[in-house]
């Protein structure tokens, strides 16, 4: 099939999933691969566009995970495809740390331009959320001379020895990789569906500081390091109130402000960053995923001041900002903003929201629906009660990508559904994939 032939907006399933190209390759993972590097689904991927993943079988899937929120644009996006194109026909690498380049210094002035607040910013580049998460709590840690790091339950903030300290979440993410990074710190979360409902925001904000108080003390706190949105924890997102009070509680104690954006960020929520809602402005804003249409970047945005602390060396990294990402994101903002996926995430989120509170109307098991954008969660739980149900997600997942739909679950109880389509995808695409979701959750009982 030549490159520029568009991926067919459509699902179709012509063998059982996995196909017999894609289990002969998973032998090939099998033998080659380390088996700590698990996938969610069997089936290899050879094209995508739009709504849909083709597998090496043939098959087109409707994806509604956009490869854990990162390919917001589409895959294979065409701003991104020619950019990427270009830009590798002139230089692939020559480290920005050694002869820099103007792709890099570009995204860091769209970055200024476009992150939450008017104030005088700076940005360095990375190359995963993770490495961005470490790289901000260095930043903060330089500007204030303290060390402790106050992070919330249910975050997840990377994989690396600091990050998995951050990270709330034992099994898979840290079990058996300790000893961990120390003066990391955990306070409650605002959970609405789990909080008492006398708990509003303000409340939660006050239990949380009450905790940092009492444990850490802000004489000692460098940063509290916070998700807008929870990702990996299960699409929370906390009570109205909850965010503002941190922030500023931090400008009142001298603690940087930290919003983790890596998978909220770049129109996911319906807003260009998911601190946009209340008006939250960070000190510091870590960005990733959907930053560069699937090439590998990432971003500490922040106040001037904040952001000049480290010496001259102490930031950086051979590939962080790689021309090739650096092109691509600029042509993913491109197509945010003149193609309006702002207000496309908004009437995803009216789509999906609309559809799955439905579906929660008739099924007692549907204990939560949640989200903004096109960063929407179900939490399934046992009839009657808001007892975590890991397995009927599992179950609902596995019987979605059966039939060809690309679902993920999150959560601390692993009994959460996540949708992350890509804006690119059509209404029909995704009522579509919505059917099927409901499908598959109607056949459990």
């Amino acid at each position: 099939m030549p490159e520029s032939t568009p991926v067919a907006q459509e699902r179709r399933l012509v063998t059982e999933l996995p196909g017999p190209r894609s289990a002969e390759l998973m032998q090939r993972k099998h033998s080659a691969v380390a088996p700590g590097v698990g996938t969610t689904m069997p089936v290899f991927a050879a094209r995508a566009g739009g709504g849909i993943v083709v597998d090496v079988d043939g098959n087109h899937l409707i994806d509604l995970g956009s490869g854990i929120a990162v390919t917001t644009v589409g895959n294979s996006a065409p701003r991104v495809v020619e950019a990427v194109r270009e830009q590798a026909g002139a230089f692939t690498h020559t480290c920005f740390m050694v002869t820099p380049y103007e792709g890099y210094v570009a995204v860091a002035e769209a970055l200024n331009r476009l992150t939450p607040g008017d104030h005088e910013k700076r940005t360095a580049l990375f190359n995963s959320g993770a490495e961005a998460v470490e790289n901000a709590v260095k930043i903060a840690r330089s500007y204030t001379r303290k060390q402790a790091v106050v992070v919330f339950d249910h975050a997840y903030h990377g994989r690396t020895n600091l990050t998995m300290a951050m990270t709330a979440k034992n099994m898979p993410y840290k079990h058996g990789f300790g000893p961990f990074a120390g003066e990391v710190y955990r306070a409650p979360l605002s959970y609405p569906f789990r909080d008492d409902k006398s708990v509003d925001g303000q409340a939660a904000a006050r239990r949380a500081l009450d905790v940092v108080d009492k444990q850490v003390g802000a004489e000692s706190l460098a940063a509290l390091v916070i998700e807008p949105i929870q990702g990996e924890g299960g699409f929370i997102e906390p009570a109205p109130g909850f965010l503002p009070a941190l922030a500023e509680w931090c400008r009142a104690n001298g603690v940087v402000f930290v919003a983790d954006e890596v998978q909220t960020g770049f129109a996911r929520t319906g807003d260009l960053f998911a601190c946009d809602r209340e008006g939250v402005v960070p000190d510091l804003t870590v960005t990733a995923k959907g930053i560069a249409g699937g090439l590998p970047l990432s971003a500490v945005t922040g106040r001037a001041g904040i952001m000049s602390a480290p010496h001259v060396g102490g930031l950086g990294g051979t590939y962080g900002g790689n021309p090739l990402a650096c092109a691509a994101a600029l042509a993913a903002i491109e197509t945010i903003e003149s193609d309006g996926l702002v207000a496309r995430a908004r009437g995803i989120e009216r789509l999906m929201l609309d559809r799955l509170r439905r579906i929660q109307a008739d099924d007692d098991r549907v204990g939560d629906v949640r989200g903004r954008g096109a960063m929407i969660a179900v939490e399934l739980v046992r009839p009657r009660s808001t007892e975590p149900d890991p397995a009927l997600a599992r179950e609902v997942a596995t019987a979605a990508h059966q039939q060809g739909v690309i679902t993920l679950t999150c959560g601390t109880y692993g009994n959460v559904l996540r949708f992350l389509p890509p804006l690119t995808i059509s209404d029909a695409l995704l009522a579509e994939g919505l059917d099927v979701v409901a499908a598959a959750l109607g056949s459990t009982r």
